[in-house]
């Protein structure tokens, strides 16, 4: 029967419109969705298959429809509606390609001797599609043999551990892009060589200049004591760097130059520089107070219970 658009402009649209459905909702990267996940390309595969599949049906059941029609019958339907590009030579000879079915007037030259209750059968041949595909198949399978089994390319846990460090590269990617959200109310000390490394880093290139390279102060504090002018802990120190020193003499702000994160490993750095004691180092600042964490007893004997408790500002 004639349909509003014929079949080889259906069958385009419709896989072209679930192609571009699975590559929007699909994230695959850099990469289309069919290429970085097999089994996307193997969905589209056997979809366009069954797509062309239920076409091919759909015409022979038309056909065999349209000829069960009586004479008068398909009068009214040829005055009805004009040819369908279906029912074109072209696309007869197309759909007698793929099918090689014999036409209802050939029917007796495929016809079995076997009857059941009036009901015989059709000695037609395989579709040519169905056969070459059967053929792919055994194709693909001898391919897979031979690549996986013989010659020992990668195996499922080879495959694994490439996509996990596939993985790990794209989390470290969208943590370079990602929102910074570490701040002074989440911050923790670090202690991993990692941080401590990263914190060195930006600390030599930030730093040095006011409290030298060993953090025994200059311009600075000496930051290998125990004595802070904003407070010391990890709070205390990440604050100080992020939102800067007593205001008028202090140290600079560093949130607008050093993010969040970055700023958490320097704190963590400054703070393994504790009783490193380097030679040179300068004297405490008269505005500096013993800082003890709470809990922790004061190291020097002569702190007063006042000093121990007492949360001043570095």
């Amino acid at each position: 029967m004639k349909k509003l658009f014929p079949s080889y402009v259906r069958v385009p649209v419709i896989f072209a419109m679930v192609f571009a459905a699975l590559e929007y909702f699909i994230d695959s990267g850099d990469h289309p969705a069919f290429i970085k996940y097999p089994m996307v390309m193997l969905f589209l595969g056997v979809f366009l298959f069954l797509l062309i599949a239920i076409e091919i049906v759909t015409s022979a059941v038309d056909k065999v429809t349209y000829h069960l029609l009586t004479d008068e019958q398909k009068q009214k339907l040829a005055e009805a509606q004009s040819v369908s590009f279906s029912e074109s030579p072209f696309m007869k000879n197309i759909m007698k390609k793929l099918t090689r079915s014999k036409e209802m007037e050939q029917e007796a030259d495929v016809m079995l001797d076997h009857d059941y209750d009036g009901i015989k059968e059709l000695d037609n041949v395989l579709p040519p599609w169905w056969v070459n595909l059967f053929y792919a198949t055994i194709i693909f399978a001898v391919i897979y043999l031979l690549r996986f089994h013989m010659f020992g390319d990668y195996n499922q846990a080879q495959e694994y551990l490439a996509e996990v460090e596939t993985a790990k590269i794209e989390i470290e990617k969208n943590k370079s892009i990602a929102p910074d959200e570490m701040n002074v109310d989440k911050v923790t000390l670090l202690t991993d060589a990692e941080s401590l490394a990263k914190g060195k880093e930006i600390f030599t290139n930030a730093c040095v200049a006011c409290h030298k390279a060993d953090g025994g102060g200059q311009i600075g504090p000496n930051l290998t004591d125990e004595y802070w002018i904003n407070g010391g802990g990890i709070k205390n120190v990440y604050k100080t760097i992020s939102e800067g020193g007593r205001e008028g003499k202090g140290m600079v702000p560093w949130k607008s130059n050093i993010k969040p994160s970055d700023i958490q490993k320097v704190a963590s750095y400054v703070l393994s520089l504790q009783g490193t004691k380097p030679a040179g180092a300068k004297a405490v600042e008269p505005e500096a107070k013993l800082w003890v964490e709470e809990g922790a007893a004061p190291a020097d004997a002569k702190a007063t219970a006042t000093d121990s408790t007492k949360v001043a500002a570095k």
